[in-house]
């Protein structure tokens, strides 16, 4: 898995919205990318819906979000419109994005549940690893985007 102060690898990848999503097309902006096992679950579910509810303040701290999943095109978009998903969920079904970033489990065909935040230059300055403890992604990804506004000010 990436650490923090890596670079983050260039991903691109669909859309449930059908955009084509590039990180290098969005350097000079903070990205929160988190990867998440599988749409539909419990855990996941509650995870994508507190990035739901949090986005406008995720935005107005300077940040993108972007969720990935190894799950299909097709499931992607349902598990968005479902759930009222406002920023783009990708579709990773051949599981190149959660790979370049080492979040895949050994023996399953999906990603660990892991956030990075990426900052304007492309390199990764927080990582939030917890399978179960959904609440912490978001708390610590809001927790540091708000240290990084007191520092600037």
């Amino acid at each position: 898995m990436l650490l923090a102060g890596a670079t983050a690898p260039d991903f691109e990848g669909e859309s449930f919205d059908g955009r084509q999503v590039r990180l290098s097309e969005l350097l000079g902006k903070l990205v929160v990318l988190y990867f998440f096992p599988k749409a539909f679950t419990p855990i996941c579910t509650i995870e994508t819906r507190r990035f739901r509810d949090s986005y406008a303040d995720l935005k107005a701290l300077g940040a993108e979000v972007v969720g990935v999943s190894a799950d299909s095109l097709a499931t992607q978009c349902d598990f968005a419109q479902r759930h009222d998903v406002n920023f783009p969920l990708l579709a990773d079904p051949d599981r190149r994005i959660g790979s370049s970033y080492g979040v895949l489990w050994p023996l399953l065909p999906r990603a660990r549940r892991v956030t990075f935040v990426i900052n304007e230059r492309g390199v990764i300055e927080l990582v939030v690893w917890h399978e179960l403890q959904v609440s912490k992604h978001l708390d610590e990804v809001l927790k540091h985007l708000r240290g990084r506004v007191a520092i600037a000010t």
